[in-house]
């Protein structure tokens, strides 16, 4: 039991510190290379890296005699790997195609309105979500607000396709929760990220390719989004979601707008304004307020249990999640 609660909040955490910190990397690869392009690239590096891990873990299981996955394992993984791959290919071209038209700030704060609206889900379902859970997401909300948006409100059709993004990633958040418990978690990240890789490529091939002649400035970033960023953070996304409520895991990878502050703070000497610095506290009380007594009880706040990049090149709080 003890583990299982240091892997439903635990993981979350290290993924938006993973996110958080990963936004200079994004920034600079997006600078050299399109949506689509940047998409693939990320999505094939975080595949093969993926890939290897689940070699490694087969090998192990065959020398520890352990049976391999059943037929109906393997059709769920399928399943959850193709709708997963598409609804986070589908939510970082949103994600980018906003940007053109719209601020980071903005962008940021719109995408991370998935911790509402997942929970949102779950009552749509016929999902209970605890008083506390919501005072906690009104809070985290305020903190985003404060910590991403600096500049007047307005509706651009940049916003609009960043609120599509936000629905998108939404979906991915409960079609994991539907199949975590349903096939290895590894599995499922490998599988989403080939169907990303595919269906990125495919899109890429209406864009300028970058130019090799400066690979080196552009691949280190493109490693480190593609390898820590996807394949890690993801695949720690998809294990903390098992047996988790997803409303309580998608608020504390919300967290990431804070992690990004800090590390433009520490790495890049940005200086925090006192209204960031109020974001910061109320992120940080939605956290404990996730993490009262009752919270993590409630199996999902989705589907019906089983029977399942940046235009700027400083990381700050301002910058959107996973592009």
């Amino acid at each position: 039991m003890k583990v299982n609660r240091v892997r439903q909040n635990v993981l979350p955490l290290i993924t938006a510190m993973i996110w958080g910190t990963a936004f200079v990397a994004q920034s600079i690869g997006a600078e050299y290379m399109g949506p689509f392009t940047f998409n693939a690239a990320r999505a094939v590096i975080a595949f093969v890296f993926l890939l290897a891990l689940c070699g490694l873990r087969v090998v192990y299981r065959r020398w520890k005699g352990q049976r391999a996955a059943s037929a109906g394992a393997r059709r769920d993984l399928v399943l959850g790997g193709a709708a997963c791959g598409v609804a986070m290919s589908v939510a970082s071209f949103f994600q980018q195609k906003g940007l053109e038209t719209t601020t980071p700030g903005k962008a940021g704060f719109i995408t991370a309105l998935y911790i509402v609206l997942v929970p949102l889900a779950g009552l749509a379902l016929g999902k209970k979500v605890p008083r506390a859970l919501w005072m906690g997401v009104a809070l985290a909300v305020a903190g985003l607000y404060c910590l991403c948006v600096t500049e007047e409100l307005s509706v651009t059709g940049g916003d609009l396709y960043v609120l599509a993004c936000a629905f998108c990633f939404t979906a991915q958040i409960l079609i994991v929760d539907y199949f975590t418990n349903k096939v290895d978690g590894v599995s499922l990240s490998c599988a989403q990220f080939l169907v990303m890789t595919v269906l990125s490529a495919i899109g890429a091939l209406t864009e300028v390719p970058p130019p090799l002649e400066l690979l080196p400035e552009y691949l280190g970033p493109v490693l480190y989004v593609g390898v820590f960023s996807s394949g890690v953070a993801y695949t720690l996304q998809i294990l903390a979601q098992k047996d988790s409520n997803p409303a309580v895991v998608s608020l504390l990878m919300s967290m990431e707008s804070l992690f990004a502050a800090i590390a433009g703070a520490l790495i890049l000497g940005n200086r925090m304004t006192g209204r960031e610095y109020l974001g910061c506290a109320l992120m940080l009380a939605a956290v404990v307020l996730a993490q009262l007594p009752g919270q993590t009880k409630f199996r999902s706040a989705s589907l019906p249990p089983r029977g399942g990049e940046n235009s700027t090149r400083s990381i700050s709080p301002s910058s959107p999640r996973k592009s």
